[in-house]
């Protein structure tokens, strides 16, 4: 009886992998770096305007790639939690490269004064 119940308690433990299921509307990797890119972005404008709301910005970046803001939440929680953010933002910086190519000599130039080497440099 003690080795019925001994299994039946660690089937329940092992049965249950997942800390988060996945969302019903889960965004594709690819475009969860497009969007973080595009927000990257938004942010800069931030320093910019520091007195303005930027919210409509969030609110256009998020409607540009028929984003729902709740969609993007669950997604981006999905992806912290399987530890695939990495990856994601390794490809968000390397959209917004493309998109201003001035902007890899200044993160390179950034990485030898500080003595950070990133895998994107390497």
């Amino acid at each position: 009886m003690k080795k019925l119940i001994f299994i039946f308690v660690l089937l329940t433990m092992f049965s249950c992998s997942d800390y988060i299921d996945k969302p019903k509307n889960l965004i594709d990797q690819d475009v969860m770096a497009e969007v973080i890119a595009d927000l990257m972005i938004n942010d800069q404008a931030i320093f910019t305007y520091q007195d303005k709301n930027m919210e409509a910005g969030t609110r256009f970046v998020l409607k540009s790639h028929n984003v729902k803001p709740s969609d993007f939440t669950e997604s981006f929680k999905y992806y912290v939690i399987k530890e695939k953010m990495n990856d994601i933002t390794n490809n968000a910086q390397e959209i917004l490269l493309k998109k201003d190519p001035k902007a890899e000599k200044y993160v390179k130039e950034k990485l030898k004064q500080s003595g950070n080497t990133s895998s994107f440099v390497q």
